[in-house]
């Protein structure tokens, strides 16, 4: 009684504070997830993300719902070898910059600032942040730093691969890297170097570019302001409230968006989010799937349902060298029925025996409504052109009994095991997925047992990063638009996921690294099968699904064109 109490008031103050919606001019957002911070080099989540395209420009952008065709933004052409702008080797680009561009306060825009956006953007490399994304195809590493702390890069080297050139802004490759313009048209904001200069920011020059190296969040000028040439400028972030406002850019340079005001707000409970929208109360909301049926039919209210989503979650994986000092989630510490040893899921039969013991099927068509597609490997099905040359496991409790026999030479059979899987608790499927293994697992024999835990999601990946967790589930949501950004995280030894569980097989890391330098289709998606087949038979991960997209918006909400790439909403087109 009290929690529907608090529901109620909560949504009364909602909607009482949140009136513009009223307004023709003005559209109420209301979303899952928390902003962490404003500095296009720090934020890394997809609700930040999704705003974040608002404020800012990038050279180019994605046209269209298309996650494949480019067209100019802040540059003026979209380089190709055809019109001259990208060298025969695919190494140098050359962006003409837009004359007459304005920034939110007033400063027109010069080849000077992007040079300084995109430098900035790699250099300060937080840890955890995006800066891997133009390190990698830009100065050819994933990180400035090394294990040691040692930098393993210099300004001189940074400054050179991006330069200015009278009007133009020149970027040269380390190596041929496909998706680059794919990434920069996502990640490559470009702020106004004056402005953040004054305000605190790095100065861009060679002497300092280190003290703003991994530099603390809320230490940024940007953390909670925002300088950028995007259609929306920042009106307002109430950290606290978790609301955030945004107002049109009246000197953008394709013209003002005909929306005025943008009111986007956190609101964690979907039975509010649901009201709300049925009240009226707000234009765009990020519903769950559960009120599918009481939305569709709803006067007034559009739902756009199975939205192509560039994502695969849950996934659930394995860690090879468990850290055990002080740690819970492995029981007594050995294999004795009571606990795990650290090398537990070093054991390729384990491992398999744990993946033919996932009900994939039920997951989809029962947990997740038949809203998604069966996962078979790291890539959403947009990305990859699979057939049954990939292959892929199926849900098979004879075939996991018997890796389960053979695991530890019969051990884990006589004697049985004891562990956690962890999921965090704002991930509702991820909760479910880690049910249903836990379920079947245990049917096969009764000395398996498992412990669930959810934890929040900082305790998550601090337990992730120092490999306390002997088996967990998360997911993915592409950055960009390319396999690459998939295969990269899963399966490369400097991957994220890779890194977190342990593996390493070095094959595997050449055909990615090959693959990503290849240009032509047909010959990328062999190499990425080579790779796929290699991660199938090394079993180091279990895929469940690729999730589809939902919003619901009041019918009066005109011009929303969904795109895979950018994690939110574009509101630039739209208008009521």
């Amino acid at each position: 009684m009290k929690k529907g109490l608090i529901a109620v008031l909560g949504l009364i103050l909602l909607t009482t504070a949140c009136a513009p919606q009223r307004d023709a001019s003005s559209l109420l957002v209301a979303h899952k997830g928390e902003m962490q911070s404003l500095d296009p080099v720090y934020s890394y989540d997809g609700v930040t993300q999704g705003m974040m395209l608002n404020m800012y420009d990038t050279l180019l952008k994605f046209k269209g719902s298309s996650m494949t065709e480019l067209e100019p933004s802040l540059s003026t052409a979209v380089p190709s070898v055809e019109n001259g702008l990208l060298s025969a080797d695919g190494l140098t680009y050359t962006f003409p910059i837009r004359k007459g561009v304005k920034f939110h306060n007033g400063e027109t825009l010069t080849p000077q600032d992007v040079q300084y956006s995109l430098l900035r953007f790699m250099l300060s490399d937080v840890s955890s942040g995006p800066s891997s994304l133009l390190l990698e195809p830009i100065l050819g590493v994933s990180s400035t730093r090394a294990n040691d702390g040692k930098y393993t890069v210099t300004f001189e080297e940074a400054a050179k691969a991006v330069r200015v050139d009278g009007d133009n802004v020149v970027i040269t490759l380390k190596r041929p890297f496909a998706p680059f313009l794919s990434i920069l048209a996502r990640w490559g904001y470009v702020v106004n170097k004056k402005w953040a200069v004054e305000h605190g920011a790095w100065d861009g020059t060679a002497e300092t570019w280190k003290k703003f190296n991994n530099f603390a969040k809320e230490s940024s000028p940007f953390f909670n302001a925002a300088n950028g040439t995007g259609p929306f400028k920042l009106v307002r972030w109430n950290i606290a409230g978790r609301r955030l406002q945004l107002a049109a850019h009246e000197d953008y340079w394709a013209g003002p968006a005909k929306l005025k005001n943008i009111h986007m707000m956190t609101v964690d409970e979907a039975s509010t989010v649901r009201l709300m929208l049925e009240a009226g109360d707000v234009d765009v909301a990020e519903i769950s799937p559960k009120f599918i049926a009481q939305l569709q039919n709803r006067p007034g209210v559009v739902v756009y349902d199975n939205l192509p989503r560039l994502r695969t979650d849950p996934v659930i994986f394995f860690t090879l060298n468990i850290n055990m000092q002080a740690n819970p989630d492995v029981g007594s510490g050995k294999l004795d029925g009571e606990g795990i040893p650290a090398n537990f899921f070093e054991d390729k039969n384990l491992r398999k025996a744990f993946i033919y013991a996932f009900d994939y099927d039920a997951f989809l068509k029962e947990s997740m409504e038949g809203r998604g597609e069966r996962a078979i490997g790291p890539a959403p099905t947009g990305l990859m052109d699979y057939d049954a040359s990939f292959k892929s496991y199926s849900f098979d409790l004879e075939k996991a009994r018997k890796y389960f026999k053979k695991a530890w030479g019969g051990q884990v059979w006589e004697k049985g095991f004891k562990f956690t899987l962890t999921y965090n608790t704002s991930g509702d499927m991820r909760q479910i997925a880690s049910e249903i293994l836990k379920r079947n697992v245990e049917s096969i024999n009764p000395k398996f047992k498992i412990d669930l835990r959810g934890v929040t999601w900082a305790a998550f990946l601090e337990k992730t990063a120092n490999r306390q967790m002997p088996l967990w589930t998360r997911g993915w949501i592409a950055d960009y638009a390319d396999a690459h950004n998939f295969y990269f995280p899963f399966l490369h030894s400097n991957g994220r996921y890779a890194l977190a569980q342990g593996y390493r097989n070095p094959q595997v890391d050449k055909i990615i690294e090959k693959a990503v330098a290849q240009t032509n289709p047909a010959k990328r998606r062999e190499l990425y099968k080579k790779a796929h087949n290699l991660m199938y038979e090394d079993a180091m991960q279990i895929y469940t699904v690729h999730p589809t997209g939902l919003w619901a918006m009041q019918d009066r909400v005109k011009g929303f064109v969904d795109n895979p790439v950018y994690m939110g909403i574009y509101f630039y087109p739209m208008y009521k």
